[in-house]
């Protein structure tokens, strides 16, 4: 199980901390089901960028980075050698602590 948080570049919104999270899931579907806002334009399915976060901590609890989402990353505003995609971060078996932190979100506004 992991404990992951949550932070987020967006004034006003603070962090928050999930508890006893299940491996299998990928950072996108824990958040939605968590109530934090992350876009996801084209459902989850690795096809644009909107759902781009930075791992902070953990990277190594998180399936490896494909060549298709290393593309689309290439392509999200401002991505950094922690960038991931929240519909490809899947958490691998095993239990620790992961922090991630969401871009401003308000720059996809009218999409």
């Amino acid at each position: 199980m992991y404990t992951i948080k949550f932070k987020f570049e967006q004034k006003g919104l603070e962090p928050r901390t999930l508890e006893n999270v299940a491996a299998g899931q990928s950072l996108l579907e824990i958040a939605l089901e968590n109530n934090i806002e992350l876009h996801h334009n084209c459902g989850g399915v690795c096809a644009c960028t909107t759902c781009h976060l930075y791992v902070e901590k953990g990277m190594d609890f998180i399936e490896e980075l494909s060549d298709r989402e290393e593309d689309f990353i290439d392509r999200a505003a401002n991505p950094r050698l922690n960038s991931r995609l929240g519909c490809q971060s899947v958490l691998n078996d095993g239990k620790g602590d992961i922090e991630v932190t969401i871009p401003d979100q308000t720059q996809f506004l009218g999409e």
